[in-house]
């Protein structure tokens, strides 16, 4: 691509629904062998004992309402430990008690006016003598003691990916190509969880624009990813890992995702990305994936992680297709910018363009639109004010040609657009992300967020 090609030939789009789906057990799923469980106890009924608990053996965590205040007891090796917020733990009439555990967190949860409203938090990390919690022996011991128990849903969703073939094109419900309004697109997702970056994973979704009763999306769970980190990493187990991109190549899925399931600033501030490869059928049902490294070059630019990774395969110059691989670098935390690698294979990348400049943009997305192919991103409130709160449409060479006519939510929504046939006319959408939060004043950073859908005006 040059200079000389045109620019981006892409409509104006404007918001059409928001959508939340939230559930602390997932309706559906089992309870997977993974750090990402929860358990609920109806408490209509007066003689419910108000207590919800995830057992592990001999050790467990229990979510336990008197009446007037939740607890969360934390049992190791069968002593047990009471932790509760004098702030924050008094509830308001809940009809529903709950406990969670994502990643190295266990949340004690009630249901009050419908909503989830965290009333006690544990970071084992702080505690002493905690168990493993992503020892795939420890998690087989699993079971929950209340009415409902299963797999950790979402309190929002973020991180929105379309899941695509390997040429860019959606993968739609069946693997057909093509497909007419209301036939679905898939979509990966980083589903939030009550405790930032360690507590979320990756789901499988997909999306229809009108097919419900009232005309309206829907947008429905059909399964969760989890991933073994590759062997050199040192850290065994199963992790949430997220910010994913899931490719049909062939007769096999490529998963490219990134390690946030162990950032911790204070601890171990590191974020790389990861590659996983299956025949099985990714598209539903919970699965354990095995990773190798996903080496992204950063020569001649300094970088302490990269992550937000998109793959497609394709001739842009005429010598054949090549993988172009979108990914984000931070030059230090949190300073982060676009870069583009492309090679033969997955195993060979070379840097083909970085855009260092940049301060706050993420979201990096090879995109074709018409005859050419582009690079999209997304500037966030912390990028300079020339460029914050827009979606940059860049050339291969990451030189930027213009931006998306699109409405711009709060934190950095990440731009994944896809065409629908509807009556021989092309439909645009845009879905994407904010930073609202969920579950009360107790819980930080990464609880969002809403799903935000646009649509070509």
């Amino acid at each position: 691509m040059t200079s000389h090609d045109p620019l981006p030939q892409l409509p104006a789009f404007v918001p059409v629904a928001r959508l939340r789906p939230v559930d602390l057990v997932q309706p559906g799923a089992t309870a997977p062998r993974a750090p990402y469980l929860a358990c609920e106890v109806d408490l209509t009924d007066p003689g419910a004992p108000g207590i919800a608990e995830l057992v592990f053996g001999d050790d467990g965590f229990a979510a336990r309402w008197n009446g007037r205040t939740l607890s969360l007891r934390v049992t190791r090796a069968g002593a047990w430990r009471n932790h509760a917020s004098k702030r924050h733990g008094s509830g308001r009439n809940p009809d529903a008690v709950a406990v969670t555990l994502t990643g190295p967190f266990v949340t004690g949860w009630l249901r009050e006016d419908g909503v989830w409203v965290a009333r006690a938090v544990v970071d084992l990390a702080d505690e002493r003598n905690m168990p493993d919690v992503h020892d795939e022996g420890w998690l087989a011991g699993f079971k929950g003691v209340g009415d409902r128990s299963g797999c950790f849903g979402q309190l929002g969703l973020r991180d929105i990916r379309l899941v695509t073939h390997a040429d860019g094109s959606p993968y739609r419900l069946g693997g057909e190509v093509g497909g007419g309004a209301g036939t679905g697109v898939l979509l990966t997702a980083s589903s939030a969880g009550p405790g930032g970056f360690r507590t979320a994973h990756t789901s499988v979704w997909s999306f229809s624009p009108a097919t419900s009763s009232d005309g309206g999306p829907i947008l429905t769970h059909r399964g969760d990813l989890f991933f073994r980190r590759p062997p050199e990493a040192d850290q065994p187990g199963i992790f949430g890992d997220h910010a994913t991109h899931l490719v049909r190549d062939g007769e096999q899925w490529l998963v490219a995702t990134s390690t946030w399931g162990t950032f911790d600033q204070k601890r171990h501030a590191h974020v790389g990305t990861t590659l996983a490869t299956s025949t099985d059928d990714l598209t539903q049902g919970q699965h354990h994936l095995d990773t190798v490294s996903l080496d992204l070059p950063t020569t001649g630019f300094t970088s302490v992680g990269t992550w937000d990774p998109h793959l497609v395969k394709a001739d842009t110059d005429g010598q054949g297709e090549r993988w172009l691989v979108g990914f984000v670098s931070a030059e230090r935390w949190f300073r982060f910018h676009p870069a583009l690698a492309t090679g033969p294979d997955l195993s060979s990348l070379s840097l083909r363009a970085v855009a260092p400049d940049r301060v706050a943009c993420e979201g990096t997305t090879v995109a074709r639109v018409g005859e050419h192919w582009w690079v999209l991103g997304s500037d966030g409130p912390d990028s300079r004010r020339s460029e914050r709160l827009n979606y940059p449409i860049f050339d291969l060479d990451l030189q930027q040609r213009g931006v998306l006519d699109a409405d711009y939510p709060s934190n950095i929504p990440w731009p994944s657009l896809w065409q629908e046939t509807v009556e021989q006319a092309d439909d645009w959408w845009l879905i994407g992300f904010d930073g609202t939060p969920y579950g009360g004043p107790l819980l930080g950073y990464g609880t969002h967020g809403d799903v935000l859908l646009q649509r070509a005006r």
